[in-house]
């Protein structure tokens, strides 16, 4: 600002667009990581026939998906209030599958509720399969989505889309299993551990794919994935994937938790990069371009430099009072 008011420019002269553009990466990322893990754990509930350890793992994941689930709308939130251009463009061209995305978060968080209403084998079965369904669409949805953002695509279902899709479910699972590792003990606990191990070698196996298949198919970002800072984030993945697998075999298991969190914000971190500087490849509007005027910008900035300590104190609460492994017998 030059002359003290609010509309006349940056806050402070901060490069608020950039800013910006980094928080909705981070916001989603964030998601990603926490709402990741009862993905994870949703599709591990389909490994389980006891249903003792079924019940387990819906205690586990019980006190936090709901809040987890949170930062998806900040993130659909702070996209519309900064680039409103790219919201409009982005959920325009693939409504079908914002609609996908719902229905899988649906059928995911209806579940477990509808679950734990009746105590009927066939019952139980129904919903305990919508759990998994939901567990397992919802991220492959979402990593899709992320994809056809990247490519500019006007289709909901691409080549490179689909690959990713199945990482992001592959990562869902790394997640899943070093959460549960965290909350349980006992013979689940070790039982848990090789899913963790498999999902960490298809993850990186299908970034590899995924990489090879945007290089083939969206020749605008080519320059971008034989760059230095890709090559650091593709070495920070290997390098996180492979501490993951020997942290779970030391039975590491905040370690391997932390480590799943480093592919996680690694790999959104690869994806903002890719963008930058534009915001929605299929128009070509930058960043700058897209970001709304300095007046809500600056009040924007303002407003979340005075929430997001309260949200993050508010998830520190809620982790730190139901911390500690699931008690025996302990059901959702």
């Amino acid at each position: 600002m030059t002359d003290g008011s609010l509309a006349s420019g940056p806050l402070f002269g901060l490069p608020l667009a950039e800013l910006w553009f980094a928080l909705l990466f981070f916001i989603f990322g964030t998601f990603l990581f926490l709402d990741g893990f009862d993905f994870g754990a949703g599709a591990l509930f389909a490994t389980r026939e006891d249903e003792a350890e079924r019940e387990t793992i819906l205690a586990a994941i019980g006190p936090f998906w709901d809040g987890n689930e949170v930062w998806l709308v900040v993130f659909g939130g702070a996209l519309f209030a900064a680039f409103p251009a790219a919201y409009a463009g982005l959920f325009s061209r693939h409504y079908l599958l914002m609609f996908a995305i719902l229905g899988a978060l649906l059928v995911r968080g209806l579940a477990p509720e509808m679950y734990e209403q009746r105590h009927d084998e066939r019952w139980q079965r129904a919903w305990g399969v919508a759990f998994v369904v939901g567990s397992v669409t919802a991220p492959f949805f979402l990593g899709l989505f992320v994809a056809n953002w990247l490519l500019g695509a006007s289709s909901s279902v691409t080549l490179a889309g689909v690959v990713v899709g199945l990482a992001v479910v592959a990562l869902t699972v790394v997640t899943g299993a070093a959460f549960l590792r965290l909350k349980i003990r006992g013979a689940l606990r070790a039982d848990l551990r090789r899913y963790g191990e498999y999902g960490v070698v298809a993850y990186l196996a299908l970034v590899v794919v995924a990489l090879g298949a945007i290089y083939a198919t969206a020749p605008g970002v080519r320059a971008d994935l034989v760059s230095l800072p890709t090559a650091g984030l593709v070495a920070v993945s290997v390098a996180a994937g492979g501490g993951y697998l020997l942290a779970s075999r030391r039975d590491a298991v905040y370690a391997a938790f932390v480590l799943g969190g480093v592919l996680v914000y690694a790999l959104v971190t690869l994806v903002a990069a890719l963008l930058f500087p534009v915001v929605d490849p299929a128009t070509g509007l930058t960043v700058r371009a897209a970001v709304v005027s300095p007046l809500p910008l600056n009040l924007m900035s303002i407003g979340a430099a005075l929430l997001l300590p309260l949200v993050f104190s508010y998830f520190a609460v809620l982790y730190g009072a139901f911390s500690g492994p699931v008690e025996a017998g302990e059901a959702y």
